[in-house]
C-alpha cells in the first residue's frame, strides 16, 4: 500500500534516522553478545584480558576468523575495547558484569536471551494479532523460560529477603517461627527457593501451570538443598490447592494470566485470617505518559510479544499488560476480595504491593 507523504521536515526526519540506526545496531549487538554468550567468549576474555582474537580463540575453541569479527563487532558498539597498537581486545569490570558476572543484578544475558526468544517465537505473535487469537505461555520458544528466570533471579536474590519481605507488617516474623507460603506462578522456582533457604521453619508452595518449568523448579529445589520445606505442584492459579496460607506471593506473573480478578478471589479465599498477599509486577505508572521511557518501551514491548498474548490465550483474557500500574492492579485487586492495598517497596524495575483482604 503506498503511503503519500507531505510536508516532511528534514531535520526531524535525521534525528529520527540517527535513533532508528541505534536501534538497528543495539538489536545487532544484542544479538551477538548472546551468541556470546552461549559461547562463553565474554567470561573467556574477562578472564584473560588483555587478548588478541587468536588468543580468546584458542582459549575456547572458536575458529579464529570468527572470533575476530565477532569482536570487532563488540568493539564498534562499545562491549569491549580495543587497542590498535597490541591488536588486543580487553573488557572493563563494568563490561564484565553486564556481559559475564551470571547472578549478578546488573548482567543483562537473561534479557537478551528472552529478547531473542521473541524474535524467534515472532510468526506465532504475528498470527495471533492476525487471528484475534492468543499465545500460551508453553508455545514459546525455551529460550523464553530461562531468560526469564536467569533475568529476575539476581533481582530476587538481592531484594527479596533483605527489604521486600520485611517491608510486609508482620509477615517476617511469621516466617521465621514457621509460616505456610504459596508461591504462585513460581516458574523455575528461583523465588520459592530464595525465600526456602532463608525461612527453612517455613513450607513453601510452589505452583504454576507449566509442567516444564515446575519439573526444573524441583531439580532446583534438591540441588539447593531445601526439598525438605518444597513442595512443586502443576496447577493453575483459580485451582491450586490448600487453605490457611500465611503468606501468597506473585512475582511479575499475574499481569500473564487470563482471569486475574479470579486469581485474586481463588488466593484470598485461600489464606489464612490475617494472612497477606505480596504482588510484584513490573514498574510502571498509570498512564503512557509516565511510562514513556526507554525501560517503559522494553515492558510494553514485551508485554506486546508476551504477556498479552498468554493472557488472552486463557480463560477471560482479561490482557492487563506488563505497565498496567498501581491504580488497575487495585481495582483488580479489590475486586478480587482484598481491601487493603498498599505499596510496600519498589525498585527501579519493580513495584511491591502489600494486600489483605
Amino acid at each position: 500500500m503506498a503511503v503519500k507523504i507531505e510536508n516532511v521536515n528534514q531535520s526531524k526526519l535525521e534525528e529520527l534516522q540517527g535513533k532508528v540506526i541505534g536501534d538497528v545496531a543495539g538489536s545487532m549487538g544484542l544479538l551477538l553478545a548472546y551468541v556470546g554468550d552461549k559461547l562463553d567468549l565474554y567470561s573467556a576474555l574477562a578472564e584473560i584480558s588483555p587478548a588478541t582474537s587468536q588468543e580468546l580463540a584458542d582459549s575456547t575453541g572458536v575458529n579464529e576468523r570468527y572470533v575476530r569479527e565477532w569482536l570487532s563487532a563488540n568493539a564498534a558498539g562499545g562491549y569491549v575495547n580495543y587497542d590498535p597498537v597490541s591488536s588486543q581486545f580487553s573488557m572493563t569490570p563494568e563490561q564484565a558484569i553486564i556481559f559475564a558476572a551470571e547472578g549478578n543484578p546488573a548482567c543483562m544475558q537473561g534479557f537478551f536471551q528472552a529478547v531473542v526468544s521473541s524474535y524467534t517465537d515472532e510468526p506465532k505473535i504475528t498470527e495471533a494479532f492476525r487471528q484475534n487469537k492468543g499465545v500460551p505461555w508453553g508455545d514459546h520458544s525455551e529460550c523464553l523460560f530461562c531468560g526469564t528466570e536467569r533475568f529476575f533471579r539476581p533481582m530476587y536474590a538481592e531484594n527479596l529477603i533483605g527489604s521486600w519481605l520485611p517491608a510486609l507488617d508482620g509477615v517476617r516474623e511469621k516466617l521465621e517461627s514457621g509460616a505456610k507460603v504459596a508461591d504462585i506462578g513460581c516458574g523455575h522456582g528461583s523465588s520459592t527457593i530464595i525465600m526456602a533457604q532463608a525461612y527453612p521453619n517455613s513450607t513453601f508452595y510452589g505452583f504454576d501451570f507449566h509442567e516444564p518449568s515446575i519439573e526444573h523448579a524441583q531439580e532446583r529445589a534438591r540441588a539447593a538443598g531445601v526439598a525438605r520445606n518444597t513442595i512443586f505442584e502443576v496447577v493453575t492459579a483459580k485451582e491450586y490447592p490448600g487453605k490457611n496460607y500465611d503468606l501468597v506471593t506473585i512475582f511479575d506473573a499475574l499481569h500473564d494470566m487470563g482471569d486475574p480478578v479470579g486469581a485474586c478471589d481463588h488466593i484470598a479465599k485461600s489464606m489464612s485470617d490475617g494472612g497477606t498477599f505480596m504482588l510484584v509486577e513490573p514498574f510502571a505508572g498509570d498512564s503512557l505518559e509516565e511510562n514513556s521511557h526507554p525501560l517503559g518501551q522494553i515492558y510494553y514491548s514485551f508485554s506486546t510479544l508476551i504477556c498479552l498474548p498468554a493472557s488472552r490465550s486463557q480463560e477471560v483474557g482479561l490482557g492487563l499488560g506488563a505497565q498496567a500500574g498501581q491504580k488497575r492492579l487495585t481495582e483488580v485487586l479489590n475486586e478480587g476480595g482484598f481491601g487493603q492495598v498498599r505499596r510496600a517497596a519498589e525498585t527501579p524495575t519493580n513495584i511491591v504491593l502489600e494486600a489483605r483482604v
